[in-house]
């Protein structure tokens, strides 16, 4: 990749000049420091491709360094160069997301060699980020997983959703269901998708700043505002914008909001003149807003405002058809990140995570399957990869079933329905579904078995 930039950080001058004369040579732009300090704030302003690091550094080491650059670009890629006859150093660097390492004094063709490997790595690394983006841009309800006759409706109630570029959307469902991917997907599958797609979680601002977030500041409105800002809303003009937990916006800000869906219009903090945008609002929440609009803690016109159309997202505890789909896909993702060959879970494995009642839902099976994916040392993932409190959970359902096991019909059916209502949190139209009866017959058999709630 010639024209790529190269960023060494070397004390030693002699060799920073050799090494800065080689690659300018072979069509590099260069840049050059002596110091870790100097060298991060290079990386701060170029935009670089390939950083030569060396180990052994005045005041900031080259772990210190590799660290902090990490946390501004953790892609970037980093070779380490070491005098050191030790190469343990370097090799701890490389685990610490380190790409290579160059022992000195090392020969100029192994230097572009190294150099040349490095860079075709990052061009294919930013290659594969670009058609993934593509295809999510094109297929957005790909990311959509499951075949399950819920999510299958949710893809479909997208699709419709996506005609309507205007409409609000509200989007229901437990922590860890995939609500921001609905989010996606509405705004990529619609008119807007070319325009700016803008996200905010309401319960991560202070609520003192909330308001300026939103709508912007003109010069002078208040102590700080030394300069006039835009606000969110002005910034995803002719886009969405996507409010997550809606549910923790202050009750003061929630007509404010309620003014801009309706007439798309709003002022800036100390400003006098209406802004006019063109913005799709949706809003997530894992909160049962209508319990709240009783409580008085959310506005009844907004809530109506805003779920104008409404997703509702299954728990992943009723998507069975899904649970072992889904194990696939993430085995089938953390063997690329981790470089392993896992292809399976044994059926024991299998069970316990078809049986578990899944609180944290697709994120916490997603983060199941990335520890077991990292403990697995073979190609088939076993109940000795799986964490502690799928086991436990599996113990109770044990214990339970070796119980009912004693048990006369008639007790085995009531504990049967219990089961059904706790893992469905006591909803009685998706027990009977589950059940396969009517809602008059087990609202006939709650009451034979005395079950209330």
């Amino acid at each position: 990749m010639k024209n790529s930039k190269i960023l060494i950080i070397e004390d030693n001058q002699d060799l920073l000049f050799t090494l800065k004369n080689v690659l300018t040579k072979e069509g590099y732009k260069v840049f050059t420091v002596e110091s870790g300090e100097e060298g991060i704030e290079i990386f701060k302003k170029e935009l670089i491709d390939l950083i030569l690091l060396d180990l052994k550094l005045p005041k900031m080491d080259g772990i210190e360094v590799l660290k902090n650059i990490k946390e501004i670009d953790p892609d970037i890629l980093i070779i380490m160069m070491t005098a050191l006859t030790d190469a343990r150093p370097a090799v701890e660097a490389m685990k610490k997301g380190a790409y290579d390492y160059l022992m000195k004094p090392f020969e100029l063709d192994e230097l572009k060699l190294v150099v040349n490997k490095a860079l075709e790595t990052y061009r294919l690394k930013r290659e594969v980020a670009r058609l993934k983006l593509e295809h999510r841009v094109k297929h957005p309800n790909d990311a959509i997983y499951g075949e399950s006759n819920e999510i299958k409706q949710v893809r479909e109630l997208i699709k419709i959703i996506a005609e309507t570029p205007k409409t609000s959307v509200l989007i229901q469902g437990e922590t860890g269901t995939g609500k921001e991917l609905v989010a996606n997907a509405i705004h990529y599958s619609s008119q807007r998708s070319n325009q700016p797609f803008i996200k905010l979680n309401c319960s991560a601002i202070p609520d003192h700043l909330l308001e300026s977030e939103l709508f912007g500041h003109e010069k002078g409105a208040f102590t700080d505002a030394k300069s006039m800002k835009k606000g969110l809303f002005e910034l995803s003009d002719g886009g969405t914008i996507f409010f997550d937990e809606i549910s923790s916006m202050k009750l003061n800000l929630q007509p404010k909001i309620l003014r801009v869906i309706e007439s798309q219009t709003f002022r800036r903090i100390g400003g006098t003149n209406d802004i006019k945008v063109d913005v799709r609002v949706i809003a997530a929440t894992n909160t049962d807003l209508i319990e709240l609009v009783k409580k008085n803690e959310f506005r009844e016109d907004l809530y109506y405002r805003l779920k104008v159309m409404e997703v509702t997202l299954p728990p992943l505890r009723e998507r069975d058809g899904d649970i072992i789909l889904l194990t696939k896909l993430f085995i089938q993702e953390f063997n690329e990140e981790f470089n392993r060959n896992v292809q399976k879970c044994d059926k024991e494995a299998e069970n316990i995570l078809l049986n578990y009642s899944w609180p944290g839902n697709i994120r916490e099976l997603r983060n199941v399957i990335e520890r077991a994916v990292i403990l697995c040392k073979d190609d088939t993932i076993s109940v000795d990869h799986l964490p502690r409190e799928l086991l436990q959970d599996k113990s109770r359902s044990s214990v339970s079933k070796f119980s009912l096991g004693q048990c006369p019909l008639h007790e085995i059916e009531r504990q049967h329905i219990l089961e059904v209502l706790r893992q469905v949190n006591g909803n009685k139209s998706k027990a009977a579904r589950i059940l396969e009866i009517s809602r008059s017959t087990l609202r006939e058999k709650l009451k034979s078995y005395q079950i209330t709630g």
